[in-house]
């Protein structure tokens, strides 16, 4: 792996003394109010790394793997620098996906809730651009999007990024990969010259030393060391000499029996064909890759995140930016293509402290690859048997199960309001409900697939709030 020129290296287990302490950020009232209320009470190593260099207005690149807090590190910067009085995008984050974007602009908007009348707006694909355009109008202080959609409001001159003091380049890395170099690069042009750039990457392609000359000035250059949290991981290499690699698959799930888990494939045809055998032989499984409809990837994730399926097959592209905070198991059904996304693959798991589990099959023509992975391990890796499971051991079915309720925000509808229609007069138990996710026009709710059925009448026979709403199942 080839890293940045390094500035400053630390471990995401210990915060660098220089900044560790929040206070020491000397940041405005409300942003301290922000990360208080939002529970932050220590710096990770790469906020503790950046955020000083950041909020002196330097521009910043900052190598780290996901999962390492660099969201609060940039959102940080970016409120830092907004001026309320100012109605006009002055800050714009681009993102690989829209997964990724949501979540970036969720975790700004919980670090500006004390910031008095700050607006932020998404600009990603799979809503409709006359809404997105009808709300620029409006004006924003903060946009977060993708290079598609972004560039296609500025073609159309619906936005105005004239007054942007702040880009950031969130995964980009995966930016490069997507192909989105020369959307960036157009973006960019329509952006002051005299912005801050803070770009951050998990790892370092070719074309990043490009796009860095032509989006930045004089940057700090971070790379943080992450061999504490691989640490957590324990990997395990399985031999494909005596099997197919979906038998394998199969007999490694029943084995392990975990309550998630993501699988890898290299491409999208792999992945649905992975997907689809998993399905037909009774096990609960849904794919991600980049041929879906963005409508299909969000109902996807849902499922995933609030346990009503429990197998991810996916493209490491289409996974880039999930926010999953435990999985149990990582599976590599074909070694990647280099280490860096290797590495990128296991560290979904083993997160937070927690012991995570990665498995790779390894077969006959990945010799080379084993050897330049070993490179990067502490000991040779030692390859194993399939497991082979015997008895009758029934395939992972999901304990939860999505309904749809075609009501959202706009609706007024709140969590409660669902809880409350589905617990009245002791219908159901608050234990067979699970997360319920709200989004503009849609809701979604896990209840225990055993209950569906009576969670759907409920809905559906009643009102809430006054209003008829109608679900189903996913």
């Amino acid at each position: 792996m080839t890293d940045f020129s390094q500035t400053s290296s630390a471990s995401t287990d210990s915060p660098s003394a220089d900044a560790a302490d929040i206070s020491q950020l000397h940041l405005p009232a409300a942003l301290a109010d922000g990360l208080s209320d939002a529970g932050y009470t220590q710096l990770t190593a790469v906020q503790a790394a950046s955020l000083p260099v950041i909020l002196r207005g330097s521009d910043v690149i900052v190598q780290a793997a996901t999962g390492t807090g660099k969201t609060v590190a940039f959102a940080l910067g970016v409120l830092n620098n907004v001026d309320i009085n100012l109605f006009s995008p002055q800050a714009l984050v681009l993102c690989p996906t829209r997964e990724l974007a949501e979540q970036v602009a969720t975790e700004i908007r919980k670090l500006a809730k004390n910031v008095a009348n700050l607006k932020l707006l998404t600009l990603c694909g799979g809503v409709p651009a006359r809404a997105q355009a009808t709300s620029l109008q409006h004006g924003a202080h903060v946009l977060v999007g993708t290079p598609g959609r972004v560039l296609d409001h500025l073609s159309q001159q619906q936005l105005d990024c004239s007054k942007i003091n702040t880009l950031v380049l969130d995964e980009a890395d995966r930016m490069l990969d997507m192909g989105f170099q020369d959307d960036i690069l157009k973006i960019i042009e329509a952006t002051p010259a005299a912005r801050q750039t803070l770009l951050f990457s998990a790892t370092y392609p070719k074309g990043m030393d490009k796009l860095i000359g032509r989006v930045t000035r004089e940057p700090v250059k971070l790379t943080i060391a992450t061999e504490q949290v691989a640490a957590d991981i324990e990997q395990r290499f399985y031999s494909l000499a005596t099997m197919p690699a979906t038998l394998a698959v199969m007999h490694l799930l029943q084995a392990h029996q975990p309550d998630n888990c993501i699988v890898f494939c290299n491409t999208k045809r792999e992945v649905q064909q992975l997907n689809d055998s998993l399905r037909a032989n009774g096990y609960s499984a849904l794919a991600l890759h980049g041929d879906l409809e963005q409508r299909d990837r969000d109902q996807t994730m849902v499922q995933f995140s609030n346990g009503s399926t429990r197998i991810l097959v996916a493209t490491d592209v289409a996974a880039r930016g999930l926010d999953i905070s435990e999985l149990d198991l990582v599976l590599c059904v074909h070694m990647a293509h280099d280490t860096d996304t290797h590495t990128h693959r296991i560290g979904r798991t083993g997160r937070a402290g927690a012991k995570g589990l990665a498995i790779t099959l390894v077969g006959p023509e990945d010799d080379y690859k084993v050897r330049l992975l070993e490179d990067t391990l502490p000991e040779p890796i030692q390859m194993r048997a399939i497991p082979i499971e015997q008895g009758n051991s029934k395939p992972l079915q999901a304990t939860m199960i999505t309904l749809q309720i075609n009501g959202g925000k706009k609706d007024k509808l709140r969590p409660g309001d669902i809880v409350g229609a589905l617990t009245r007069d002791n219908a159901l138990k608050m234990d067979d409900i699970g997360k319920i996710k709200l989004q503009a026009n849609w809701g979604y709710i896990a209840v225990n697939r055993r209950i569906a059925d009576r969670a759907l009448q409920l809905i559906n026979g009643d009102k809430i709030k006054g209003k008829r709403f109608r679900a189903r199942v996913l």
